[in-house]
């Protein structure tokens, strides 16, 4: 069996890559032309102690969701696919490039799949896609899509790719779904989710009032790949530890960085005079806000998510979000040059 793995340059798809490999199995590994390699050699040295051997054990090839031509020739010879690539954006510029990617390249994705007899394929969603207000109790995979006019490009974006995969099920592909929490992984620090762990080692205090599921790279990683080999088709699976307040994730970056002092909550009403004032400013430089309606609505999330469904199909044991994050902290603490700053009753 011949595995392509998209987006295995970033930090899902690099999991995925060293998880194939870990298991024996034949990877092509696709990115962009201009794609980085070093943060999944990062990956390789930390899983392997032969990595540089491993790592070369790995096909690449490039690959561009746009474009036909580049999809049929990549998946040559191709028997499954883990289709991690994406793009992570809440700034309302890059709404052509979230649904060009996100949507139109998934859409293809699976229509050259479709073309191909007996190809297995598993789909990263995200668990903003089980977006409905009106659910009461924990979000599950019973619950679909509702819109309240509110939402995020991003969360659109990655919903409408989630339908084309739905589409492609119902034409014959064999094709399962994963909805990953927020995703924490060494060797992207200032990538998606994983910019909360450069912020608190730069020593930030400050958290809100929500919270969200979250899991670390190596569980999804591992997941995705045991529900192909059990070929659990035609289902979606949402995948995390458990569900976490950002007091208690940032509480556990500060202690895995030997901060002292405390931690200090922001209201939803001082951030929205704070996202005002950021957007007064934007307006003036050109610049997106980062303190976007859609961030805005998650930093007080309250919804809580089920992984009942998974844990009846699959028997995984997954790696408890604090020590993962301990594990992060120490990783990140061996690649810095120097100890951040101290500021009075922040510092380590």
């Amino acid at each position: 069996m011949v595995n392509l793995v998209t987006g295995a340059s970033g930090i899902l798809g690099s999991y995925v890559v060293a998880e194939l490999v870990k298991q024996g199995e034949m990877v092509v590994a696709c990115r962009q032309a201009k794609s980085s390699l070093l943060p999944i050699e990062k990956v390789f040295a930390l899983k392997f102690e032969d990595w540089e051997e491993q790592f070369k054990k790995v096909e690449w090839r490039e690959l561009d969701l746009t474009s036909l031509l580049s999809i049929e020739t990549a998946l040559q010879g191709i028997d499954t696919v883990y289709h991690c690539a994406g793009f992570v954006s809440f700034a309302a510029s890059d709404r052509s490039k979230l649904f060009q990617i996100n949507e139109q390249g998934t859409a293809n994705l699976v229509n050259a799949c479709l073309a191909l007899p007996g190809i297995q394929f598993c789909h990263v969603s995200s668990i903003g896609t089980l977006n409905n207000s009106e659910h009461i109790g924990p979000l599950n995979e019973s619950v679909f899509w509702k819109s309240t006019g509110k939402e995020g490009y991003y969360a659109i974006s990655k919903y409408n790719a989630e339908r084309e995969v739905w589409r492609g099920m119902e034409e014959g592909l064999n094709a399962v779904i994963v909805n990953p929490g927020v995703i924490l992984a060494p060797a992207f620090w200032q990538q998606s989710s994983l910019e909360l762990i450069h912020k608190a080692y730069k020593g930030n205090r400050f958290f809100t009032a929500g919270q969200t599921a979250y899991v670390m790279a190596d569980d999804v990683a591992a997941v995705m790949i045991q529900l192909v080999k059990q070929k659990v088709f035609g289902k979606r699976f949402l995948v995390f530890e458990n569900n976490y307040t950002y007091r208690a994730v940032f509480e556990a970056l500060r202690k895995g960085f030997h901060y002292k002092g405390r931690l200090i909550e922001v209201s939803e009403s001082v951030l929205k005079v704070v996202a005002f004032i950021e957007r007064f400013f934007s307006f003036f430089i050109g610049r997106d806000a980062v303190l976007s309606p859609s961030v805005m609505r998650a930093a007080f999330n309250q919804q809580l998510y089920s992984r009942e469904n998974l844990d009846n199909t699959l028997k995984h044991e997954f790696i408890p979000l604090l020590s993962g994050i301990s594990n992060l902290c120490e990783i990140y603490l061996k690649e810095q040059p120097s100890a951040p700053a101290k500021s009075s009753g922040s510092g380590p």
